[in-house]
């Protein structure tokens, strides 16, 4: 008899109903935390994970003024930073935590950060590990690799003026309908 779970229902994969908020640098601390969680399988299968500076690459690098908190069912579910850079935008600390990963709230997230530049008409970068799933969600969001090197995956999205998503996105904090 197989005790596996059946393929997870429309209602299961929904995204969770969801907002973002402006980060504060009373958050730094819980990203950082966040980073060093979802980030250790891939930096410790690249030989690279250190666990102090792992949450000091945040720490130097955080930019309250850039980053908005993702809210999800009224809980902390993640982060992303869009920070301008010469013509575009450069997309980074982008995590989920581990339990709402895989409900569809990184690509709703991801639709509606991508409509914003859009908007603007300006491109998007971002790097990503060598191996990481993470590079699967971006190319479905029209990221192509620019270039590589043995860490790291730099990808970038031309904006895209008018352009519409297959899927119309729910309104920020809404569910999506299937």
């Amino acid at each position: 008899m197989n005790m596996g779970r059946s393929a997870p229902s429309a209602e299961e994969v929904r995204p969770p109903a969801w907002t973002l908020r402006a980060a504060g640098a009373a958050d730094v601390e819980m990203i950082a935390e966040l980073r060093a969680t979802v980030m250790r399988p891939d930096l410790e299968r690249l030989g690279r994970f250190d666990e102090t500076r792992v949450r000091q690459r945040l720490r130097e690098s955080f930019s309250a003024r850039y980053t908005s908190v993702i809210v999800a069912d009224g809980v902390f579910a993640g982060c992303v930073t869009v920070r301008p850079e010469g013509d575009g935008r450069w997309l980074e600390h982008f995590y989920l935590a581990p339990e709402v990963q895989g409900r569809g709230l990184g690509s709703a997230v991801l639709r509606d950060v991508l409509a914003g530049t859009d908007a603007e008409g300006v491109p998007v970068r971002l790097n990503v590990l060598r191996g990481s799933a993470a590079q699967r969600l971006y190319e479905r969001h029209g990221f192509g690799v620019e270039s590589q090197d043995p860490v790291d995956v730099f990808m970038v999205r031309r904006a895209r003026p008018g352009h519409r998503v297959p899927a119309t996105p729910a309104p920020r904090g809404a569910p999506a309908t299937p």
